[in-house]
């Protein structure tokens, strides 16, 4: 349940800060992808912890989101293939660690001795280029033939700079912890 709100909270910061800025530039992008999507830099996190069982966390997640900071006709406009988008970008940092430990690197939590922030940058571009593509699939039918690339790209920069953005929320956490200690 804390992941779910964890991703809650970081779509939420997305929906009111930064997609009114980019909507003012993008308005047609916009409603499919974000140039901060703090949610994936929750994804790759939460998955580099929990491996496939931060999925249904993510899922719910997702879902709740979707439904609290979504407007409601592009709800209904999306609900087809909503639950498709939701599937994709919940497996796409699985998919991306899976992919890299068939590889014979396991970049999981607790795998080595020091944490590897490489590894996870790695992890969340592959994450975000699986996730570009499959809802790029996902929403082929509703982004229009001339913003395609651009929906794609904006997914991939937005994925990638939530991850980082949330990579630095997380060592900063972290640093204050240590310091209470």
């Amino acid at each position: 349940m804390l992941l779910a709100a964890l991703y809650v909270v970081a779509h939420g910061a997305t929906a009111f800060v930064v997609e009114p800025i980019q909507s003012r530039l993008f308005e047609d992008v916009t409603v499919f992808a974000s140039l901060l999507y703090l949610p994936h830099g929750v994804r790759v996190i939460s998955t580099w912890i929990w491996r496939w069982q931060a999925i249904p966390g993510l899922i719910l997640g997702a879902l709740l989101a979707e439904f609290l900071y979504t407007d409601a006709s592009i709800v209904a406009m999306l609900q087809p293939v909503l639950i498709e988008s939701i599937l994709v970008g919940a497996l796409s940092a699985y998919v991306a660690f899976e992919a890299l430990r068939f590889a014979g690197e396991n970049a999981y939590a607790g795998q080595n001795l020091r944490l590897q922030w490489t590894h996870l940058l790695v992890i969340g571009v592959v994450s975000s280029l699986v996730n570009s593509i499959g809802q790029s699939i996902v929403f082929g039918g509703f982004v229009m033939p001339d913003d395609a690339f651009l929906v794609l790209l904006f997914y991939a920069i937005g994925d990638i700079f939530g991850l980082v953005a949330i990579m630095l929320l997380a060592v900063a956490a972290f640093r204050v912890s240590e310091r209470e200690m």
